[in-house]
C-alpha cells in the first residue's frame, strides 16, 4: 500500500516541486495539497493521509498551529515539518505541537524521500543540525530539570526499558540498540512500543524529549 503525502506550502512553486518529486516514486503518492494551516486541518480530517509535509511560515493558520492540530485530531497521521528556517524556537515549537520529523528544505531530494518512508514507518526524524538545537534548548531552558512530575511514569517502565530509553535519547538506532544490549532487533522493536506505550509518548522523537525532560541524559554539545 502506497504512503499517502499531504503537501501543505504556501509557494505552489514548492509544492509543485514536491509533488513531482513524490509522485516519482513507486511507493509514494501525493492525497492533496494545502496552501495555508486552516486548510491543511481541514483536508487531513477528510483524507486522513499517512505523512504531512508542513512548512512553517504560511498565512492565517500557520504551521505549528497547524501540527497541534493535526496531531490532537489523530495519532495515525505523522506530520513532517519541512522549512528553510532552523531556529531553536521553531525545532523545540514543532515537537512540542508532535511533529515526528523536522528537515530543511535544502534536504536532498533524495534524504526527504527516505525522510518521508521513516516517518511513516513509525519512526521519527530529524536532521543533525536540527538535532543539536533542540538539545541546545534543553541546556538553555532546562539544564536541571527535576524529574518528579514524571516519576510515576518513570516507575512504570523496567529497567530494560528504561535502558533502552536511554540509547533512544541518544539518537541509536532499534539495530545499534540492538548490538549494544546483545538482543535481537525485534526484542528491541518490542521493547520501544511498550515504553511509548507506557508513557504515553506518540514517537522516537517525543522519547528522546521525554528522557531529556527527565534526567536520564544531559544535554551535550556532540549529542546525535
Amino acid at each position: 500500500m502506497n504512503i499517502r503525502v499531504l503537501i501543505v506550502d504556501d509557494d505552489t512553486l514548492v509544492r509543485a516541486g514536491l509533488r513531482m518529486m513524490i509522485e516519482s516514486q513507486s511507493d509514494l503518492e501525493v492525497v492533496g495539497e494545502a496552501d495555508n494551516g486552516a486548510d491543511a486541518v481541514t483536508l487531513a480530517r477528510s483524507l486522513t493521509p499517512d505523512i504531512v509535509l508542513m512548512d512553517i511560515r504560511m498565512p492565517g493558520t500557520d504551521g505549528l498551529a497547524a501540527t497541534g492540530l493535526i496531531t490532537d485530531m489523530s495519532d495515525e497521521i505523522k506530520v513532517m515539518i519541512l522549512t528553510t528556517f532552523d531556529l531553536d524556537e521553531y525545532v523545540f515549537e514543532a515537537v512540542r505541537s508532535g511533529a515526528s520529523g523536522f528537515l530543511l528544505k535544502r534536504t536532498r531530494p533524495e534524504d526527504l524521500l527516505a525522510g518521508i518512508r521513516t516517518v511513516a514507518s513509525g519512526d521519527a526524524l530529524l536532521s543533525p543540525s536540527v538535532t543539536r538545537r533542540l538539545m541546545d534548548e534543553f541546556a538553555r531552558t532546562s539544564p536541571a530539570r527535576a524529574r518528579d512530575s514524571h516519576e510515576s511514569k518513570l516507575d512504570s517502565l523496567t529497567a530494560r526499558e528504561q535502558q533502552v530509553l536511554v540509547h533512544i535519547g541518544q539518537g541509536m538506532s532499534n539495530r545499534e540498540i540492538a548490538r549494544q544490549l546483545y538482543v535481537s532487533e525485534s526484542t528491541v522493536k518490542t521493547h520501544v512500543k511498550r515504553i511509548l506505550m507506557k508513557l504515553g509518548l506518540r514517537d522516537r522523537v517525543h522519547a528522546v524529549v521525554f528522557a531529556y525532560e527527565n534526567g536520564l541524559l544531559e544535554p551535550r554539545g556532540d549529542a546525535f
